[in-house]
């Protein structure tokens, strides 16, 4: 149904308002134009161009998991798309009212509900902000570890949309590993409860089917988390190598290993260049290591001086310890002002996932793709997240003057990234490893998956038939 006719959006309005009061819904421009645009590069560009961007009918903010039952029940009976919007961080589409509908914004539904000590495990709602679920749990002197640079903006739903990675995932694992069951309601009002833990030969694992699916298949409104003891120490050392090459291989040497680090970040000899120098003040050449170890000190040490002997083992330079934790202390700065690329720059993350076997062969395949087709643009990298397999390509491409013709420049920016993410597929690597696919990637994921994505096409039609969730997201079809 298209929401136009005036007396028809009266009708919705009212039956909205009845499920969660006239304080809790709203139709007004002002806000609909803030719902619009979220960190996409494209939806900002055109704001920033005078062009506006498709808006909501209505933005409605449900406090209970019975009135986003509600909710789903009135838009399948008027066939209208419904978006979960989160903290409106993520940067790939994701939450973009594409087809108008209703905006359903969970951040009201952000309690913490229940601390398990005895399972080391909580339960929250989904609305609510990352930082403040971590601040109520040290206080506890508990973390689920999942330190992710948005953090503080991004809501616990929203990692859960797009299988979200922290900081520390090369020891505590993804937003997927650290889930024991959820509850979801689905597209027709159902509210249905995941299995109790995570580990069963009950079927099928319900958890991942919705955990990834960005709001496609439905409404997220619980979960349940495992938990870590804050650590008794925490340490970091930092190494520059000669070049990328170099580091890998020594970060490769620590995962087969099987030693433990809860993280590895490293910088290609451009971004030790253009970023480690600006943020951390080294003024290195080369490619920027630094690695960190947790948990109890004598564990700790031990691991932490085996990764030392195996860094020195590729001719690096020790940069020591102090240079370690002054990464750790502004781990976040790469993302923020004054650091972070903004407008008028066009600027976007490659990020992708390859074993060990392919990844140096992704990283050179999509530097290739973008500076030979684009020689406007610069290419960045780090790796950032580290598996007992491979590790996770953080790339990103910078233009510093795209075209103000703001047709030009959309279609300049998804040319780059057909050109990158094609170039990383062929490789051996994926679309995407931690932000989504959303609206920015969807045409890709018939490539990615070839005939295998019909199954999920056959999953979302009998899931959501009248298609109101999230519509046109992820390579499904639109409303």
């Amino acid at each position: 149904m298209k929401t136009s006719n005036s007396y028809l959006q009266e009708m919705l309005y009212s039956e909205l308002a009845d499920v969660v009061g006239r304080e809790d819904i709203t139709g007004n421009k002002a806000d609909k134009a803030a719902y619009s645009c979220d960190y996409y590069w494209i939806p900002e560009m055109w704001l920033d161009r005078g062009c506006p961007n498709p808006m909501a009918d209505f933005i409605v903010h449900p406090e209970t998991t019975e009135e986003v039952s509600r909710i789903l029940k009135i838009a399948g009976n008027y066939k209208i798309p419904v978006v979960t919007w989160g903290g409106g961080a993520g940067s790939q589409g994701g939450a973009l009212p594409v087809y108008g509908g209703i905006i359903l914004d969970t951040k009201k539904m952000n309690r913490v509900l229940n601390i398990d000590r005895d399972t080391f495990s909580v339960t929250a709602e989904t609305g609510i902000i990352t930082q403040h679920l971590e601040w109520e749990l040290e206080g506890e002197g508990l973390s689920t570890m999942h330190y992710p640079a948005s953090i503080s903006c991004s809501t616990l739903g929203g990692f859960l949309a797009h299988r979200g990675t922290g900081v520390l995932s090369t020891k505590y694992g993804k937003i997927e590993d650290m889930i024991m069951s959820m509850e979801v309601v689905l597209p027709d009002g159902k509210i249905i409860n995941t299995l109790p833990v995570p580990r069963h030969a009950a079927g099928p694992d319900l958890n991942q089917l919705f955990i990834g699916s960005e709001g496609t298949l439905g409404v997220i409104t619980k979960a349940t988390l495992k938990l870590h003891p804050l650590p008794a120490e925490r340490q970091f050392h930092a190494f520059i190598f000669k070049d990328m090459h170099a580091a890998m291989q020594a970060g490769k040497e620590i995962m087969l290993s099987r030693l433990r680090p809860s993280v590895i970040r490293l910088y290609d000899e451009a971004e030790t260049k253009k970023l480690i120098k600006r943020v951390l003040g080294i003024d290195k050449q080369g490619a920027y290591l630094v690695f960190g170890f947790e948990g109890d000190r004598e564990i700790v040490e031990i691991e932490k001086k085996r990764a030392i002997d195996i860094c020195l083992k590729q001719d690096s330079e020790d940069l020591g310890s102090e240079m370690g934790r002054s990464w750790w202390k502004h781990r976040y700065d790469f993302f923020y002002p004054p650091h972070m690329f903004a407008l008028p720059q066009a600027f976007g993350t490659l990020d992708t996932v390859a074993t060990f076997s392919n990844i140096e062969n992704v990283y050179w395949a999509m530097k290739r793709a973008v500076e030979n087709n684009f020689p406007e643009a610069v290419y960045i990298g780090h790796f950032s997240h580290w598996y007992e397999w491979g590790c996770m390509l953080y790339a990103r491409f910078i233009i510093d003057n795209p075209p103000q013709d703001p047709h030009e420049a959309a279609q300049l920016y998804n040319s780059v990234w057909d050109a990158g993410v094609r170039a990383a597929i062929n490789a051996g690597g994926v679309l995407n490893e931690h932000h989504g696919i959303g609206l920015k990637l969807g045409r890709l994921m018939k490539e990615q998956y070839g005939e295998a994505f019909s199954i999920f096409e056959k999953i979302k039609e009998a899931i959501d038939p009248n298609n109101i969730m999230n519509p046109g997201k992820m390579g499904f079809k639109g409303a």
